[in-house]
């Protein structure tokens, strides 16, 4: 049976921009500390908005403590190389002789995919450590990753550098990054979707990278911002279509209007959830609700924290 979402040691987060990977990583966070676990969320060179989500000071590229055993860190990559090299090497004498060598350096801007390794081998050295039987820092690591393409490129690199770096410390980090990604035990990339047409195209095309390309287990797909139900499929029609029944100067214009809109909503929320359950049939859902509020704040992440735990 495999391991609750919270019961592994890493998640990675991606999905199409705008569908709010940031918001579920918050609420991840929150309700894996929630259950004790110290946590880390990690953004990739993101536009910071998670200390707006949690009512923190701002989070740049220390690692700092927004939450009884939540902390965040915004990952850059040059301090993301810097700090994943100190990690490696562990003496700052030796980190200098080789990350600070003017060859080295340019070798590493000249390579490709370095900088998405940066990120993504620091946020795997918290949650795993260096070297056989080596512990992380956290309980929990949440990436908080880029938008679709630019995540699945991140994902790419561990298997590109084993393919192409010579034996060596490098490629024997990415051979450790690649067993933690594709353990389902251990590890599982999260897909956040809107139900809405686009969205959904776009998370079934990653599900078949992760699932041919990448062999990367996905313990759920995120429903986010569900509509509760307002009109049953049968009456959608009926409400749908008033607006086109009344006169235009009747005082019930503006209800039809709202009716015509919102039943069109549902109807398309009905018709993605029906298409991702169909052709992603073992792939379990987590449906986050939309919560009505003029502003975002963190009692609203809680809420959603809640829902994921259960």
């Amino acid at each position: 049976m495999a391991p609750h979402l919270l019961d592994r040691k890493f998640l990675f987060v991606v999905g199409k921009g705008g569908v709010g990977k940031t918001t579920v990583s918050a609420a991840l966070g929150l309700a894996a500390a929630a259950k004790g676990k110290k946590t880390l969320v990690a953004m990739a060179n993101a536009k910071e908005r998670l200390s707006t989500l949690l009512d923190s000071p701002p989070i740049g590229e220390e690692v700092v403590n927004v939450a009884p055993n939540l902390d965040a860190v915004n990952m850059t990559p040059n301090a993301a190389l810097r700090e994943y090299g100190m990690m490696i090497l562990k003496i700052r004498a030796l980190y200098e002789a080789v990350f600070e060598n003017r060859l080295v350096r340019a070798f590493l801007r000249g390579t490709p995919g370095v900088e998405a390794w940066a990120m993504l081998g620091k946020a795997y050295f918290h949650a795993e450590g260096h070297g056989p039987g080596s512990k992380g820092d956290y309980d929990l690591v949440i990436l908080d990753a880029p938008a679709t393409g630019h995540g699945l490129d991140m994902l790419r690199v561990p298997q590109v550098i084993v393919d192409v770096a010579p034996p060596g410390l490098l490629r024997r980090e990415a051979e450790r990054a690649l067993d933690l990604l594709r353990d389902a035990n251990k590890s599982g990339v999260l897909m956040v979707t809107l139900l809405e047409e686009m969205p959904v195209s776009e998370t079934l095309e990653l599900h078949a990278a992760l699932k041919n390309e990448l062999r990367m287990p996905v313990p759920a797909v995120v429903l986010n911002q569900v509509l509760p139900q307002l009109f049953p499929a049968g009456e959608r029609e009926a409400f749908g279509t008033l607006h086109q029944r009344i006169a235009e100067d009747s005082p019930l214009t503006n209800l039809a209007e709202a009716a015509r809109i919102r039943t069109g909503r549902e109807a398309v929320q009905e018709q993605s959830r029906a298409r991702l359950t169909r052709e992603l049939p073992d792939i379990p859902q987590v449906v986050l609700p939309h919560l009505f509020a003029p502003e975002f704040l963190r009692e609203h992440v809680e809420a959603l924290s809640k829902a994921i735990a259960r």
